[in-house]
């Protein structure tokens, strides 16, 4: 998926020959656009398959890819029909993590455009965006160049990767070496699985032996009180203590039928809109299947419905009595709760830019 290198070199003398396709840019049904491979890897797979020489396909990446739109290249039909899936399987989805280099590249502000490695001006993706992409996505992780790092810096390394990752099998390695069993015929991918997969929440329902070994802990900030905006939003300025990634819904007195979105990860850290509370919603515009119905219901507690405070907090010594007092700092006070609801957005300064939608109800 990327120039030919010296890796050209290194198989030359191999049995099989060196195939090398193109990405391209296409359009994701979710409207993003992503680099996948070309139709011309369908080919490459079935001559391989039709020769029967091989029991395993082992397809490396560029490293500026992400894992998922790779994953569905095998999904993808040509005019025909065709998949990738009709003549082979994803078995395991690997990333080799440079261990020696992680912390640096976890605490970084840079971009892809900034290190020269992004596929396109248009590419606005950050170094910690592809680490966590690639981390998450994984089903077994090789933490390289362990050789290079103290005691000290292989454990925090070893901690935070599996805070950000529990579901995964991870080795370290020297050199990347480890045994064939642990990378192939393993039968740990899952295409349903890995199409709902969202791996910061995975911590809160699997636990492994390494999370008391680490330090690794998690929990749920929930609260049925809004922030105070100024408050809140100076409170996103700083880092917060043993805190590796943290994710959720908040909701701010002055902007009330809102549900603001937070996601942290290292030291980049992005806020937007993500929809109306549906306690702002006029019924009659709520779905009819049950299954949406009871998902709304889960969450929903009078007198304010489903608009709450939900961030979960993933980290490595995470002190979670500090932390939680240091959010409910943020909150409105019990003063400022009982000025009237409607005078909120006049009295509260709110530093946060602008969300255009339209106004929902009364």
């Amino acid at each position: 998926m990327s120039e030919v290198n010296m890796d050209a070199e290194l198989v030359r003398s191999g049995d099989a020959a060196l195939s090398h396709t193109e990405e391209k840019m296409v359009e994701m049904s979710n409207g993003c656009i992503c680099c996948t491979l070309r139709e011309d890897l369908l080919l490459e797979v079935g001559k391989l398959a039709r020769e029967g020489r091989f029991d395993h396909l082992v397809i490396e990446s560029t490293g500026v890819s992400e894992p998922m739109p790779v994953a569905e290249t095998f999904t993808f039909m040509d005019e025909e029909g065709r998949s990738l899936g009709d003549i082979a399987a994803i078995d395991t989805m690997v990333t080799v993590v440079d261990g020696y280099n992680f912390l640096r590249d976890y605490s970084s502000l840079d971009s892809l455009l900034e290190r020269k490695q992004a596929v396109g001006e248009e590419d606005e993706r950050t170094i910690v965006d592809l680490l966590i992409d690639q981390i998450d996505f994984a089903n077994v992780i090789l933490i390289n160049k362990m050789d290079l790092l103290s005691a000290r810096q292989r454990k925090q390394v070893h901690a935070m990767v599996r805070a950000l990752n529990p579901q995964a099998r991870i080795y370290e390695t020297e050199h990347a070496e480890a045994p064939l069993s642990a990378i192939l015929h393993t039968g740990l991918y899952d295409q349903a699985a890995a199409e709902k997969r969202d791996g910061w929440l995975d911590s809160l329902v699997e636990h492994t032996p390494e999370t008391i070994e680490y330090g690794i802990s998690n929990f749920i900030y929930s609260r049925r009180r809004p922030f105070h905006p100024q408050r809140f939003y100076e409170l996103l300025q700083y880092e917060w203590p043993g805190v590796i990634r943290s994710k959720g819904i908040f909701w701010l007195a002055t902007r009330l039928q809102l549900a603001g979105f937070w996601s942290q990860a290292g030291g980049i850290c992005r806020n937007h809109c993500l929809g109306y509370f549906w306690a702002a919603v006029p019924r009659e515009e709520w779905p009819m299947d049950e299954a949406s119905l009871a998902k709304i219901k889960s969450t929903w507690k009078e007198p304010n419905g489903d608009c709450r405070q939900e961030i979960v907090l993933i980290g490595v010594k995470m002190d979670q009595a500090y932390l939680t007092a240091m959010l409910d700092q943020a909150l409105l006070t019990d003063e400022e709760m009982a000025i009237s609801e409607k005078r909120w957005p006049q009295k509260f300064v709110d530093p946060f830019p602008e969300w255009k939608m339209g106004i929902v109800g009364k």
